[in-house]
């Protein structure tokens, strides 16, 4: 297992930051996406997310991570029932990676040597019950941004070919990155995306000054920075799992959704995915700071994550995104 920078140790960044140990709270938030410029550090806080998730419990040596042995697909050679503990997949999807490479083809090897048809999963099984990475996902190729459209859709894989018919589990939570001056996303899979981020380069001396210390120390010895940040590690993973374990209690006032439907009205938000992303998230919020209900603070702390990239372009109106989502937040929420 490689080494990576602690997830607390990360200087500013707050909103990925949260972003992310939301989407670790509850899944079904719908992944995160972080565009900013280079040396931002979007890749460092992906990475750091693996260590810094809590384990969770696998058949061993099952290739999809199923947690029942009922769950273990019938094309494994896995007949081994008994479980283990093991860390959160994060797994990276690369540019220009093939189609087989992503859903699993036929096994070359064991068709050569013994005859027989047998499926060799891919990145789409390795990341089940996990998350998958896509760096410089605005670059990625179109036919795999319509599988990955798909199997999001569905939460399963699906493989027909060479008389091969494959069915396994792939619930993931997607996280990309990018660059936003290389080019756009497309908005069918912009639209999949539960959060997003913009990220920018500390503008504060001292903060940039913390980020090359930080790092400094980190390449000179890296076991005992890790060791000087794993208590703040530590709390964040417990925080996770306290509030993954009140998250069914958290209490909705119906007022609450009533603002969750005013501020995607407002907006002209399409859909009612906005809706959805703003109760899950702030739910998950509410959880991980130890309150019993959703408030309308937490609306307004997660509205920007939620939103802002599922706005339409209005030419009558220069401000960003973000900033229309803070104006229409202010006039509805107070």
């Amino acid at each position: 297992m490689s080494i990576n920078f602690p997830f607390s140790a990360i200087v500013g960044q707050e909103q990925m930051k949260l972003a992310m140990i939301l989407t670790a709270i509850d899944p079904t938030i719908g992944g995160v996406l972080v565009f900013g410029d280079r040396g931002t550090g979007k890749s460092t806080a992906v990475r750091a997310l693996a260590a810094l998730l809590p384990e969770i419990s696998v058949i061993r040596d099952c290739p999809v991570n199923s947690e029942f042995a009922k769950d273990v697909p019938n094309w494994s050679a896995n007949r081994v029932k008994e479980k283990r503990m093991r860390e959160t997949p994060v797994v990276d999807l690369p540019l220009g990676v093939s189609e087989d490479r992503v859903t699993g083809a036929l096994d070359i090897e064991r068709a050569l040597t013994k005859g027989e048809k047998a499926f060799q999963p891919g990145l789409l099984a390795k990341a089940n019950r996990g998350y998958l990475y896509i760096d410089e996902v605005n670059l990625l190729e179109d036919h795999i941004v319509d599988l990955l459209l798909d199997v999001a859709q569905s939460g399963e894989n699906l493989v027909e070919r060479e008389g091969l018919s494959i069915r396994h589990a792939a619930k993931f939570v997607l996280i990309g990155s990018g660059n936003p001056e290389e080019g756009e996303l497309r908005p069918q899979l912009l639209d999949r995306f539960g959060l997003s981020v913009e990220v920018t380069s500390p503008t504060n001396i001292e903060d940039r000054i913390s980020v090359i210390e930080r790092r400094d120390s980190f390449e000179r010895n890296r076991k005992r920075f890790i060791n000087k940040w794993k208590p703040e590690d530590k709390k964040i993973r417990e925080g996770i799992l306290k509030a993954r374990n009140n998250l069914k209690s958290i209490k909705t006032a119906k007022k609450i959704l009533r603002d969750c439907a005013d501020l995607c009205l407002t907006l002209g938000a399409d859909g009612l995915r906005g809706e959805l992303t703003l109760l899950r998230a702030g739910r998950a919020l509410a959880a991980y700071e130890g309150k019993t209900s959703l408030e309308r603070a937490h609306l307004k702390a997660i509205a920007p994550l939620a939103l802002s990239h599922r706005l339409r372009r209005d030419p009558l109106d220069e401000a960003g995104s973000g900033t229309r989502v803070n104006r229409a937040t202010a006039d509805i929420l107070g």
